[in-house]
């Protein structure tokens, strides 16, 4: 008996156009359109027997559209193609400001003449010395700069068989301004290709294309907003409260209308933006004859009354209630849809945790982990379970050596070759029950916590919705007054762009990017445009900031010495005074992970030990018992196992350097565990000298699998000789 197994891969940028100037404000979606977007599709046809679902929406398709025309205005890749020696001042230090927005580790490093330029830059953070800084960098360094920040967002297969970008990327280093004519034209090229290769995809029966309402509004907050207090009863909302379910059905029609204007056929499956679902919600979707909606597993707990809990090895307890698809009947109006409620547990593994393991052994953990979700449902009596893995198809690879390649040709192969797994698509998954559990109402959240918090609460997130509310209070009043039909559909298009989830999930405090600032400003815009296309002076307040709050402190050096006694305990605020700080999941990503242990980790040192502090989201006791954390210090690397219902057992199960010599002496450390985690170190079996800086990471790993890297890139340093220590500590 087969164990069906349903990818969906979600395809969404935010709207970066605005409709007056018609300039793009940030380059995502086409770097992601080179990077991303053709090459996950392509690959399927190296593996026929696979079929699966790619949820794209309506507004990434639209800007695909004209960055293929090559009618997109987008300054960044204007200044990548501008002649270097004809760049101003201030173009050079937008160059230098901007133009490594990626992935150091994954992206930067692949090409050394890159991670060579960002090795000047990276230090340097003010305007100021920014601008400094600029003057004495040469043409051909700002040359290759911008032939390089274009070649590391190229597609796997073009850097691999194109045998001109194979070219470009040899060189390495001392390209012509023709060589940089060269890579926009492969960039179009490439850019060109995304929707054709879905379209073939999907004619040869291979992928289903899903949609998700046309600009990616959190549905429920605009059928009313007041849902969020279900789930958070006190959470505070803006004193406006915000009811328009027909903007809802209006995100989804246009969608709908698009969809089967680009590839000829009417989209059967709906992911809500954010897997963001209500009863409101739901029955539009089924009133608007979609045959399935998909939302996370947390909201099938929340609406059953049920919980859902994993034993060793992440083995669903419930699998019973999880692996099949349910039907939703409207109260309303009778309609029916389907509703998939995708494996949380598995899908963030590929989100967020797989990227820390060589990939092969990744793919066949998680084929493994596949067969056992079905063998354990069967076992409950459901025959041909179905396990949805839902999850974003294009930031998840940033973090991926390779973009991610190795793990899915990896994960691809095993599934085709597996007799007990098929691959199958969202509507050949829900349609296969003939007779699926039945609800009548849904618990209203996203995936994100079962709840709407990433967008509403704040005082940030509430202002942007003040906003929000009165811009479309506006526009109603004009259409009332007898403004052209033109200039209301124009201005409502802006409204729509404005109900976008993107907005919001900037601010406040859950996440933070490097460009909050361009997201803010162009917010508000959207709302400027609204007024000003409707021939109305914009509020003077939406010249101002919305994102107030500066980004959390997320890591501090050490200011003086530490000697804290090591018990497991917080016993004095004073005893780690001083000490170094790292915030674990202080959030600069457009990725959400979910799955999280530590919380923050304190290190310090005095003239004998260097010490660590781990606090936790919850408490240990609560842990799997297969609890374990690594430390790599300089070359000394450490294991220790921790037994979480006996928090007496802390074993060392590892110690050794990079000659694999056993280096720690029960008298060289010391480990406790309680409410916390603290550790000291001997300094002597780590620095040979008492200049020399110490380097250090910490991974924890729970039933095996890793599950935080701190910091997820990178070192910590702890330099004995900064400013910011006490003089001659370490004499």
């Amino acid at each position: 008996m087969k164990t069906k197994v349903a990818f969906l891969w979600h395809m969404h940028q935010p709207f970066y156009k605005d409709l007056v100037t018609n300039e793009y404000a940030l380059p995502w979606v086409r770097f992601h359109a080179l990077k991303d977007y053709y090459g996950m599709v392509h690959l399927l046809q190296f593996f026929p027997k696979l079929h699966l679902t790619f949820n794209l929406v309506p507004s990434l398709l639209v800007q695909i559209q004209d960055y293929a025309d090559d009618s997109a205005k987008d300054r960044f890749f204007y200044l990548a193609s501008k002649p270097a020696d004809a760049l101003s001042v201030e173009e050079r230090v937008f160059l230098l400001r901007y133009f490594f927005q990626s992935n150091e580790f994954t992206l930067i490093k692949r090409l050394p003449r890159y991670q060579e330029i960002f090795e000047k830059v990276r230090h340097f953070q003010s305007q100021e010395e920014i601008e400094r800084l600029s003057k004495r960098f040469s043409i051909q360094e700002y040359l290759d700069l911008q032939v390089l920040s274009q070649l590391a967002w190229f597609d796997e297969y073009y850097l691999r068989d194109d045998p001109v970008v194979r070219e470009l990327v040899a060189k390495g280093r001392n390209y012509s301004e023709e060589d940089k004519l060269m890579v926009r034209e492969k960039e179009l090229e490439l850019i060109n290709k995304v929707i054709p290769e879905y379209k073939a995809a999907f004619e040869r029966g291979q992928i289903e294309i899903s949609t998700s309402p046309f600009y990616h509004p959190i549905l429920p907050l605009l059928c009313d907003s007041r849902i969020a207090r279900e789930n958070l009863p006190t959470i505070a909302l803006p004193r406006n409260r915000f009811v328009h379910p027909e903007d809802a059905e209006t995100q989804l029609t246009k969608a709908i209308d698009f969809c089967e204007r680009l590839f000829g056929v009417r989209p059967t499956g709906l992911w809500p933006s954010e897997g963001s679902v209500s009863d409101a919600v739901v029955d539009i979707a089924s009133r608007l004859g979609f045959h399935w909606i998909a939302t996370d597993e947390e909201i099938l707990a929340r609406t059953l009354g049920i919980g859902f809990s994993r034993s060793e090895g992440g083995k669903l307890d419930q699998p019973q209630d999880l692996y099949r698809p349910y039907q939703y009947i409207s109260n309303k109006h009778g309609h029916t849809i389907k509703v998939a409620f995708r494996d949380h547990y598995l899908s963030d593994l590929i989100g967020f945790t797989y990227k820390f393991m060589p990939q092969r052994e990744a793919a066949q953990d998680f084929v493994r982990k596949l067969r056992q979700a079905g063998e354990s449902a069967q076992a409950q009596g459901v025959n041909e379970p179905v396990v949805f893995v839902i999850l974003d198809g294009e930031n998840a690879w940033e973090s991926y050596w390779e973009n991610g390649r190795e793990f899915l040709a990896e994960t691809y192969q095993h599934i085709s070759d597996d007799p007990l797994l098929e691959a199958v698509t969202m509507q050949q998954a829900t349609s296969q029950f003939q007779s699926p559990p039945q609800i009548q109402h849904i618990f209203p959240g996203s995936w994100i916590n079962s709840n709407f918090r990433v967008w509403i609460g704040h005082p940030e997130d509430n202002l942007a919705w003040e906003y929000l509310y009165a811009a479309r209070e506006f526009v109603e009043r004009k259409a009332t007054d007898g403004a052209s039909t033109d200039l209301l559909a124009k201005a409502k298009e802006e409204l729509y762009i404005a109900e976008g989830s993107d907005w919001c999930w900037w601010y406040g405090d859950e996440h933070s990017s490097a460009n909050d600032r361009e997201f803010d400003a162009l917010y508000r815009k959207h709302l400027s445009n609204i007024y000003t296309i409707l021939g109305a002076e914009p509020p003077d307040a939406l010249s101002e900031p919305i994102k107030r709050s500066p980004p959390q402190v997320h890591w501090v050096e050490p200011s003086s010495q530490i000697t804290p006694v090591i018990d497991g305990k917080v016993t004095s605020y004073f005893e780690w005074l001083g000490a170094g700080s790292i915030r674990a999941y202080h959030d600069f990503t457009t990725m959400h992970g979910s799955m999280k242990l530590v919380d923050e980790v304190l290190y310090g040192f005095d003239n004998h030990f260097v010490y660590f502090r781990i606090s936790f989201y919850k408490k240990l006791s609560e842990m799997s018992q297969h609890l374990e954390f690594k430390i790599q210090l300089n070359s000394l690397r450490l294991r220790f196992r921790i037994n979480t219902q006996n928090l007496d057992e802390i074993v060392l199960v590892a110690s050794e350097d990079s000659h694999k010599s056993i280096l720690l002496e029960p008298m060289d450390y010391e480990v406790k565990a309680r409410d916390i985690l603290e550790l000291k170190i001997n300094r002597q079996k780590i620095a040979k000298t008492v200049d020399e800086k110490i380097v250090f990471r910490i991974t924890t790993f729970l039933d095996q699998m890793t599950v935080d890297v701190i910091p997820p890139t990178g070192e910590v340093c702890i330099d004995p000789r900064s400013s910011d220590i006490q003089s001659k500590l370490w004499p």
